[in-house]
């Protein structure tokens, strides 16, 4: 892939990837670190600079120590100044290294606290952020943000911000030494100075589109090295072991080449600057001898000067090598401050109130929604589910289900129409309220990794050790949990890996339980699970839905039987309602699903009265 050490490769190139970017200039990053990150921590800084001053005044004292030196000693023969002298420059010197060591160690924790602080933005964010936005974005590039992006912020901080201070002040105190020695001379040293600043203009810009290109690619890594460890099963079974290390090549030597990009980029920055530095350096010799020749400039004045321009040089070396080191902050910055800027979609209106829940009545009234533009998936729907009731919605995948799931917790808001539980329109409560009012059990229940015990309590950290003892006994949990060694502290491993598909299902209702909600959401907690581990789970499930108001989603009608409503939905609407009898009695929609799944010997209804579509809201 990377064909040329020392040249670009005209091949590689990329496409943005999907992670939100903002357009932030240099100016702008800067002035948002300095106003969120720096100035909170001004009386550090305040330490730091004060530090970096005494360290740029004592390196600008240096050059006149030269002079004095040269003049004083070795040209007047003063034996005092022979006394003197070492002893300032032991005093200056120790002043330089502890300011240095102050300044180093204070700058330090600001770039690590600034990592710190948006990292904790960026993870706040990100569980607030909406679920439509976080589901197009693969995982692997947030965490290439929260491990690589805010790393590159740090140096562009701590680096590129404080330290540049710091060069920038002998660069200034330096040169005020060289004016007030010689003007002219100092006219003469740097000239070359514009020219420099001109190339390295250019520079920036490359440099900045390199290390966005990197970190793109660096997520595409991370994307790979996830879907593959998901994966991992399915990569030996079919024998793409190569394959998949073929994509992580290609991946990684496009990462090298844009890195390498931006190390040119960078390693000829001081050279430029070395080489311009040089040109400026001759001009001040040349200048400086020929007034010396004719009298009109010491030895001393001379050697002080000429002193003060090379202590000035590895200043200005710094400074063009962290110019480009900044527009890696900068790329790294726009990708960070994009996903901690991103406005989600659902809001709190003001003063908004808490949902207050008292028998658990659920309303959707002409709701509409759409997760793409021109794409609805709930068109006009209306839906009553009465306190107490248990409600089953069935329907081909696509019918829009699960998005009655997610609008009634507030993961999205509708087009049009509204929702209301207990005669309260969600969208005017808390959002922490209306997901407070309900417990969601999935198809695949998600475990943390940690213990059984966390796993559990996962949402109702408050509840007593026996409260959460007697919600596992009604899950049908507690016997198996007991039968480890380490009982309710076993862990769960990775998305809970240790323990079987029932085991996870009923530590995800022990959790349901726990949390005591007055409305219990399902979303098909058995279709994943064999028919033995189903019987299981069943019976924790009976214990689960007593006393509360149930939607269930479902495609194994079985688990829907004891419904008291079913609801088919097809096409984002609901085409037919009724009991599980009534609805095979029918024979629409349901009884083809029915038939489907049993074959025509299942036991046929004896009684009841279907109701076709629009009986929801009845």
């Amino acid at each position: 892939m990377v064909s040329n050490v020392f040249s670009d490769s005209s091949a590689v190139d990329r496409i943005d990837d999907s992670l939100h970017a903002s357009n932030l200039s240099t100016w702008q990053v800067v002035r948002r670190l300095v106003r969120d990150h720096l100035l909170p921590r001004k009386r550090l800084l305040i330490g730091c600079f004060a530090a970096m001053g005494i360290s740029a005044a004592t390196t600008g004292s240096l050059p006149f120590l030269m002079q004095m030196a040269a003049d004083d000693v070795f040209l007047g023969k003063d034996e005092r100044m022979l006394y003197v002298l070492p002893l300032l420059v032991v005093i200056l010197v120790g002043l330089k290294a502890g300011s240095e060591y102050f300044a180093t160690v204070g700058q330090a924790y600001v770039g690590n606290r600034i990592v710190a602080d948006l990292r904790v933005e960026m993870f706040e964010r990100l569980t607030q952020a909406d679920l439509g936005w976080l589901q197009r974005t693969h995982s692997g590039r947030f965490v290439s943000s929260f491990m690589n992006d805010v790393l590159a912020i740090r140096e562009a901080a701590s680096l590129a911000i404080v330290a540049l201070g710091q060069n920038i002040l002998k660069v200034v105190m330096l040169t005020g030494a060289m004016v007030y020695m010689d003007w002219r001379l100092s006219i003469v040293a740097m000239i070359t100075i514009p020219f420099a600043i001109r190339v390295l203009g250019r520079q920036r810009r490359r440099v900045h589109v390199s290390a966005t290109k990197t970190f793109q690619e660096t997520g595409d890594l991370g994307i790979l090295v996830s879907q593959t460890l998901t994966g991992i099963r399915v990569v030996k079974a079919y024998d793409r072991e190569e394959h998949e290390t073929e994509r992580a090549r290609r991946i990684i030597d496009r990462t090298l080449e844009f890195i390498m990009r931006s190390v040119r980029t960078k390693a000829s920055s001081g050279p430029i600057v070395e080489a311009l530095t040089g040109v400026g350096f001759a001009l001040a010799i040349f200048y400086g001898g020929y007034q010396g020749i004719h009298g009109a400039l010491t030895a001393g004045h001379f050697m002080g000067f000429v002193t003060a321009a090379m202590l000035m040089y590895q200043p200005m070396k710094a400074v063009a090598a962290l110019q480009t080191m900044l527009q890696e902050g900068v790329a790294a910055a726009n990708r960070v401050f994009g996903i901690i800027d991103l406005d989600s979609r659902v809001r709190e209106v003001p003063g908004a109130l808490p949902l207050k829940v008292t028998s658990g009545e659920i309303r959707f009234e002409q709701v509409s929604f759409a997760y793409r533009d021109g794409e609805p998936v709930l068109r006009a729907l209306d839906l009553l589910v009465r306190p107490g009731q248990r409600v089953a919605l069935v329907g081909p995948s696509g019918a829009g289900k699960s998005t009655v799931l997610n609008l009634l917790l507030r993961f999205y808001d509708p087009q049009s129409g509204r929702i209301l539980i207990d005669g309260q329109p969600i969208a005017d409560a808390t959002i922490s309220s209306v997901r407070l009012a309900s417990a969601l059990v999935t198809q695949e229940p998600v475990l943390f990794d940690d213990t059984i015990r966390a796993n559990i309590m996962y949402g109702s950290e408050g509840a007593s050790e026996e409260a959460m003892i007697a919600a596992a006994k009604a899950a049908y949990a507690h016997d198996f949990i007991m039968n480890f060694p380490k009982g309710y502290d076993t862990p769960v491993g990775e998305a809970g890996g240790l323990l079987s598909g029932g085991q996870r299902q009923r530590i995800a209702f022990a959790r349901a339980m726990l949390r005591d909600a007055p409305i219990l959401l399902l979303d098909e907690p058995t279709s994943s699970l064999d028919s033995e581990a189903e019987a299981q789970i069943q019976k924790a499930l009976d214990e689960l839905l007593k006393g509360r108001t149930v939607i269930m989603i479902a495609h194994r009608l079985s688990t829907v039987k004891k419904a008291d409503v079913i609801h088919v939905m097809e096409a984002g609407r609901v085409i037919e309602s009724g009991s599980h009898d009534e609805l095979v009695a029918l024979g629409g929609a349901y009884a083809r699903l029915h038939r489907t799944q049993f074959g025509s010997n299942d036991d046929t209804p004896k009684h009841g009265k279907p109701r076709r579509a629009g009986a929801a809201s009845a």
